[in-house]
C-alpha cells in the first residue's frame, strides 16, 4: 500500500484536482507519508483524505497539504517560513523540500518529539521546532518571507502578520468550526490583501502549550 504505483495514484489525483506546482507534486509523491501515522492506519497513508494523529488533531488531507504549499510558493522561491502547528512534521517534512528554513512551533510537546524524530529519520536539517502557543509566532526569529498556519483562528492573527516580511505571504484557515476559508494574505509596501481560496475545515487555533 506504500508502493510507487499507489502514491502516483495519489499524485494524479492531485493534478485532477487542479494542483500545478510540479516541484509541490514530485516532493509530495516522495515523502512517506506512511511515517507520519499510526502503523495502524499506513494502509490508508495515500488516500486523499484527513488521518487522526492522537491529541484530537490531524494529518491534513493531501489536496490540503499541496494546495496550500502551492499558494505560499506561488510568487517563487522561499527561504524563510514559520509554520504554526508542526502536528506530524508531514507539511513540515514537505515545505522543509522546497524552502531553505522551516521555524515550526508546536503547542502540544509529544506531537513534537515525534516530529523531530521523523526529520531526523528523513535527513531533514534544515528544520527548527519550538514548543509554544502558535499564535504568539516566534518573534525572535521573524520577520518570515512566509507564514502557514495549519489550525484555524476566528480572525486573521495580528501578531502573526506583524511577524510578515514585507513582501511576504501567509496562507491560514479563518473563521468558526462550520464557516472556515482558506486565505492567502500578501503583505507590500502597499499593504495587507486578503483573498479568499476556498471553504475548508481545519481544528481550531487554541492558545497555550501542553507536555
Amino acid at each position: 500500500m506504500t508502493s510507487l504505483r499507489t502514491r502516483d495514484r495519489l499524485i494524479n489525483r492531485l493534478r485532477e484536482e487542479g494542483i500545478r506546482n510540479e516541484a509541490v507534486l514530485d516532493v509530495m509523491r516522495n515523502t512517506p507519508r506512511h511515517l507520519f501515522v499510526d502503523e495502524a492506519l499506513a494502509h490508508r497513508a495515500y488516500e486523499d483524505t484527513a488521518l487522526p494523529i492522537g491529541y484530537n488533531q490531524t494529518l491534513s488531507q493531501p489536496y490540503i497539504v499541496a494546495r496550500m504549499t502551492e499558494a505560499l510558493l506561488a510568487n517563487g522561491p522561499v527561504k524563510r517560513v514559520l509554520e504554526v502547528g508542526t502536528g506530524s512534521g508531514y507539511q513540515t517534512a514537505i515545505l522543509a523540500q522546497l524552502v531553505d528554513q522551516v521555524f515550526s512551533v508546536e503547542r502540544i510537546l509529544p506531537l513534537q518529539e515525534q516530529a523531530r524524530e521523523r526529520m531526523v529519520l528523513l535527513g531533514l536539517r534544515n528544520v527548527k521546532m519550538k514548543h509554544a502557543d502558535g499564535g504568539l509566532g516566534w518573534p525572535e526569529k521573524a520577520p518570515f518571507d512566509a507564514i502557514m498556519v495549519t489550525a484555524a483562528p476566528r480572525e486573521l492573527p495580528e501578531e502573526l502578520l506583524s511577524q510578515l516580511a514585507d513582501p511576504g505571504r501567509m496562507v491560514i484557515p479563518v473563521g468558526p468550526d462550520e464557516h472556515q476559508e482558506l486565505v492567502l494574505v500578501t503583505k507590500n509596501k502597499e499593504g495587507i490583501k486578503r483573498e479568499a481560496l476556498e471553504a475548508v475545515r481545519f481544528v481550531p487555533l487554541l492558545g497555550g502549550a501542553t507536555s
